[in-house]
């Protein structure tokens, strides 16, 4: 086996397959990288067994062949080199000489056959959406998803494709993000819930990546393709909560005010609540708006009054400052809509600009019990 391949082009699919891999693997195998030689093609792939990441690139070379080679050492050492030609040889010792311009480093290498293979889509359905917007999509819901191993379900996010728009959904129970696209539409309904890891791994792939992709999906796996870079992974089994029943239909309490102005007095203001709560006070009255936090424990206590336009009866409401806060973080908008019921009924949160045709953001926080 032999090939000559750019350093800075294997190192650049290198690192990204890189994000699979984990750091304590079961199989030692795992440990590795799969490196498929078929001609002038090398397909690169990582995997967690859950989920299994190929990048394909153009080498020179005739042979066809499998090995995996130690992912660690291999990146550790590419990243030591300026861009240039590398030559990658099989010896009769078992190793993987690498020729580069000032020397040449063997390492150890597995047998490709033994690297588990990537799971089938059959029978999938397919959707194409553009690589910005998916981006957007899981940027808006997956710091909404939950981490507890009781609930899986909740651990990921819900994917809700159907013949009028694609509708992407997070929950931990406490918090909510409803993020649909109304311009986009799937051939058939389908629903499906996609783990955190992979979404995590496309969240940093997609960001330059403004072209459309291909996602294919059945009962169990689902698969993205762009580019050059495959990702397959195991879904999460199980019903997704119903979520639309607890959103509240209706909220004739509504509060529009500056985002940035309302998320730093938030900040400010619970830095003096309760560290077990993290409880933070809003009290609506005409058009101002007094946040506020107290910790009983320690006669802390912090109150700001900010200037806001409100439609509705005068209440006092209680929220946990921590959520609040990764909300109106995770926003992208100038100016946010509150809309209330009642102080123990959820409030939401949608964004009165910046958004695209078509596309509706809903965030939803459950509030606190005041202490009176």
């Amino acid at each position: 086996m032999k090939f000559i391949v750019s350093s800075e082009s294997l190192l650049r699919e290198l690192q990204i397959l890189g994000g699979i891999i984990n750091n304590n693997n079961t199989l030692p195998i795992l440990d590795n990288f799969l490196f498929h030689l078929n001609g002038n093609q090398l397909i690169l792939t990582a995997s967690d067994l859950e989920t299994s990441m190929s990048a394909t690139i153009e080498v020179e070379s005739k042979d066809n062949t499998m090995i995996a080679l130690p992912a660690r050492l291999l990146l550790d050492t590419l990243k030591t080199f300026p861009e240039q030609p590398l030559t990658f040889v099989k010896t009769k010792e078992n190793t993987v000489e690498i020729s580069a311009n000032n020397g040449k480093y063997a390492l150890a290498y597995l047998d490709g056959e033994d690297f588990p293979k990537a799971a089938q889509v059959r029978d999938p359905i397919k959707t194409k959406i553009n690589g910005q917007i998916l981006a957007t999509a899981i940027n808006t819901t997956l710091f909404a998803s939950g981490n507890d191993d009781l609930r899986p379900v909740m651990s990921g996010v819900f994917f809700q494709f159907n013949t009028s728009e694609l509708t992407f959904v997070a929950t931990d129970a406490h918090k909510l993000v409803k993020y649909t696209r109304t311009d986009i539409k799937a051939d058939k309904n389908a629903e499906f819930i996609m783990p955190k890891k992979p979404l995590q791994l496309l969240k940093s792939i997609l960001q330059n990546v403004d072209e459309d992709l291909v996602i294919e999906y059945n009962e169990t796996n689902s698969e993205f393709s762009f580019k050059n870079l495959r990702m397959t992974c195991r879904l999460v089994e199980g019903k997704y909560p119903n979520y639309e029943a607890v959103i509240p239909k209706e909220n004739p309490n509504i509060m529009q005010i500056d985002r940035g102005e309302f998320l730093n007095s938030v900040r400010r203001v619970s830095i003096f609540s309760n560290k077990t709560t993290h409880q933070v006070r809003l009290k609506l009255a005409g058009a101002e708006l007094q946040v506020s936090a107290e910790d009983f424990d320690y006669s802390n206590k912090a109150e700001e009054r900010l200037g806001c336009d409100y439609q509705g009866d005068d209440m006092q409401i209680g929220f946990n400052s921590r959520f609040l806060i990764e909300m109106l973080n995770n926003i992208n908008c100038d100016v946010i809509k509150l809309s209330m019921s009642l102080p123990n009924r959820a409030g939401i949160i949608t964004p009165m600009d910046h958004l695209d045709d078509g596309e509706n953001v809903t965030m939803l926080v459950m509030p606190v019990m005041l202490n009176e």
